[in-house]
């Protein structure tokens, strides 16, 4: 039985844009997310950080990767990782 990513909570330094709505958005479009909720940290002249809680089913990383790298941004940590079978097996 496989298990995978259920929750994440992120750590990450991004430009002001894309806003984080947008962000968000575009987070929510990768494969396995069902929730995105982002909290500013802190805000500078140039950058934000962000905390990123991303829970779903099965969460692809490298796109969630791809896509936070995509966006300008970097993830600096991660905080919390959960995991466990899919719903529904076992």
């Amino acid at each position: 039985m496989q298990h995978g990513v259920k929750r994440l909570v992120l750590d990450v330094l991004k430009p002001h844009e894309p806003d984080l709505p947008e962000l968000a958005v575009r987070l929510s479009n990768v494969k396995g997310v069902e929730e995105v909720n982002i909290s500013l940290v802190e805000i500078d002249q140039e950058t934000e950080s962000v905390k990123i809680t991303i829970e779903g089913d099965g969460i692809d990383l490298d796109h969630l990767r791809s896509t936070i790298k995509d966006s300008g941004a970097v993830i600096h940590s991660i905080d919390e990782v959960s995991v466990g079978k899919p719903k529904g097996k076992g």
